[in-house]
């Protein structure tokens, strides 16, 4: 598996209150909960592919360590999908930068239909 053990297991511990389901996805180990995916370690071109609110998305994606997630070379996943390499996620704090971004976008998204599966 093309993922980092040790930081899983950092994301584990910060979503420790929450009931949590492990999945590969997107060459990595995807951390969903309530069936969406809010953080994924090793994925995206990143240690660390986040999901965040497009409100946010420019603010973010300027900060130290973080791009664009990308889907293969050069296929951007776009607005809301950010990659944050290994020194951005290097102490607590910043990890918890990164989790709280993308937990507060899962929280904006509670109560709304996932759309239809083509």
């Amino acid at each position: 598996m093309a993922y980092d053990e040790e930081l899983a297991e950092r994301v584990r511990d910060a979503l420790a209150d929450r009931p949590v389901r492990e999945q590969k996805m997107f060459g990595g180990l995807a951390f969903m909960v309530d069936d969406r995916m809010v953080v994924c370690v090793g994925a995206g071109g990143g240690a660390l592919l986040v999901r965040v609110s497009p409100d946010d998305d420019a603010e973010l994606v300027q900060r130290q360590g973080a791009a664009r997630g990308q889907m293969g070379a050069g296929r951007s996943m776009g607005t809301g999908w950010i990659a944050v390499d290994e020194q951005a996620v290097a102490s607590e704090e910043d990890l918890d930068v990164w989790m709280a971004a993308a937990l507060a976008f899962h929280a904006d998204q509670a109560g709304r239909e996932k759309p239809k599966r083509r």
